[in-house]
């Protein structure tokens, strides 16, 4: 098998290849053993996916601090599937550390599709649409026992203000390629909303392209849901930006009937993630933030755009059909 090493994104990252995939296979699932291995291009920063075949997926954890995903995938997403109009992954088999790999690791059915871009789109509006409905069955979802965010700033659907000294320390990084004064005067908007102070629902927390995947001109699945909790419903508002514009973003906030509030909290989670990753990613992948200038750029017209912005008081209605 030729060296198919994956690049590493992290300090603490742990060697990973196609042919540790192999290995770790034959040794703990043999009847998948022998299949071709390869590795998944638009694999995520917190865990690495290989495509086993024609019809399995095997992902593996990068660093210390993401394992356990495939535990939590195969408690809930059995439970969350039937509810969901989208496919989402379908967990079969839990892999065990060993002395060449660190952490669990998991077996999943392969699910066609190619990682979001809106030229792959019928209609982008019908899929924000699509995507709004997604969002609506996860946030009726019934929660009880349900993960809670963990107490760290970088927890999807949690309150901005602990990411408050991370992200000036970020903009620091950059601020000669930023009006600062519009970044923080947006930023410090979101703030000024405060907390989601309503109940908490299910949110998926990543739906980025990468994690959107298209076939036939549609969305045809939702993957990797290692950010999904209970938490803020603005949290799942980031596909906004990441995924919409013009009049499919708008299709999309018209679908969700979202408020004011829940806005520009989302807007300010969107920049927090961009204006984070922009100097941390630059130096070790800076293909993952090709761009990311210029979508910080959009995020600071829109806020100028909404202008003058609603501040203070803690909205209660968000992205709930």
């Amino acid at each position: 098998m030729p060296d198919t090493g994956v690049a590493k994104l992290h300090d603490d990252e742990v060697d990973i290849d196609a042919a540790l995939v192999a290995r770790l296979l034959e040794q703990q699932f043999p009847r998948w053993a022998g299949r071709p291995v390869r590795v998944v291009g638009e694999s995520g920063t917190d865990n690495v996916t290989f495509r086993v075949g024609d019809d399995l997926s095997v992902r593996l954890p990068r660093t210390p601090g993401t394992q356990g995903q495939v535990e939590k995938d195969l408690r809930w997403l059995p439970r969350l599937a039937p509810v969901l109009p989208l496919a989402v992954p379908q967990p079969l088999a839990l892999g065990e550390p060993t002395g060449e790999f660190p952490f669990t690791w998991g077996v999943y059915r392969w699910l066609d599709g190619t990682a979001f871009r809106p030229e792959l789109l019928d209609d982008p509006c019908a899929a924000a649409r699509e995507l709004a409905g997604f969002i609506g069955c996860l946030q009726v979802a019934d929660t009880t026992g349900a993960p809670a965010p963990p107490d760290d700033p970088f927890a999807r659907g949690t309150a901005l203000l602990p990411r408050d000294g991370l992200f000036r320390a970020a903009l620091e990084q950059v601020r000669d390629e930023f009006d600062t004064g519009l970044v923080l005067a947006a930023w410090e908007a979101s703030l000024a909303v405060g907390a989601w102070a309503g109940p908490p629902c299910w949110i998926h927390g990543d739906l980025m392209p990468g994690n959107v995947l298209v076939a036939g001109g549609r969305l045809s699945a939702v993957i990797d849901f290692g950010t999904a909790r209970v938490a803020d419903p603005a949290g799942d508002l980031l596909a906004a930006w990441y995924l919409f514009d013009g009049a499919s973003r708008r299709a999309f906030r018209d679908a969700l009937r979202v408020d004011e509030h829940a806005w520009v909290r989302a807007r300010g989670w969107t920049l927090s993630l961009a204006m984070i990753a922009l100097p941390y990613y630059r130096a070790r992948n800076p293909a993952a933030v090709r761009g990311t200038a210029a979508f910080i750029g959009e995020l600071l017209a829109d806020f100028a755009a909404d202008q003058p912005v609603i501040r203070g008081g803690r909205g209660r209605s968000a992205a709930r059909p």
